[in-house]
């Protein structure tokens, strides 16, 4: 196709960028420029390292999964026997819906560790909190204290007779039973408790949150 000036109507060889006889500027066509032009705009977007955490989302994220897996692990629940399951899955759950809204949908294996070990510190707190609120409504309010005071005091007997067994001082052992019986020993026993509980769940928590994030990893595909 011939191209002319639109000044003269003199003809123009194909990428002259001026009218050989008037000298008017010519406009060139670069198909390579209007390619790129016509790039999506995520391509000019911040992408985001694999080792970093937007920590807004990652918390909506782990709040979402957490609170009720902290509550089904609590010690009163019909399914806290599976708790130490529960509480990886959440994880890798929470590190799953995170990525989703992020480019690149993936992140590293720290990276999840970090998001459950929050996960883990938030359902670690519910669960022993579910359980303290439990524990004293039906003490307080459903006045069931007698039927955990019975349930502790053959659980100190068996100890007992497991220390006897074993050849422990006889003193020993009745200090250790007295200690125990006492709304002290109850009490401490009980946070004792609530602490390994909360340590475990975050453990096997940040646990979940590394294989989620390990998981991920088999996803990733560069975008077209």
């Amino acid at each position: 196709m011939e191209l002319t000036c639109s000044r003269c109507h003199q003809a123009v060889e194909a990428g002259a960028c001026f009218c050989p006889v008037c000298g008017l500027p010519q406009l060139v066509y670069v198909a390579e420029a209007a390619a790129e032009a016509d790039q999506p705009a995520r391509w000019n977007e911040a992408v985001r390292e694999a080792g970093s955490i937007a920590w807004k989302p990652a918390l909506r994220s782990a709040l979402a999964v957490a609170v009720p897996a902290g509550m089904l692990c609590s010690f009163f629940s019909p399914l806290s026997f599976l708790g130490f399951l529960l509480m990886p899955l959440a994880s890798a759950w929470a590190v799953s819906l995170y990525t989703r809204t992020q480019r690149p949908p993936w992140i590293t294996t720290g990276a999840g560790a970090r998001i459950g070990f929050v996960a883990g510190i938030v359902g670690g707190w519910i669960a022993a909190a579910t359980t303290a609120v439990t524990l004293y409504a039906m003490r307080f309010w459903l006045h069931e204290g007698r039927m955990f005071d019975d349930l502790w005091e053959t659980s100190v007997g068996h100890q007992v007779s497991q220390w006897t067994a074993m050849g422990a001082d006889t003193q020993s052992i009745h200090l250790l039973k007295i200690m125990l019986l006492s709304p002290e020993g109850r009490a401490g026993s009980f946070l004792c408790g609530m602490a390994l509980l909360t340590a475990a769940l975050l453990l096997f928590s940040i646990a979940g949150g590394a294989l989620g994030a390990r998981m991920q990893v088999k996803k990733r595909r560069p975008e077209t």
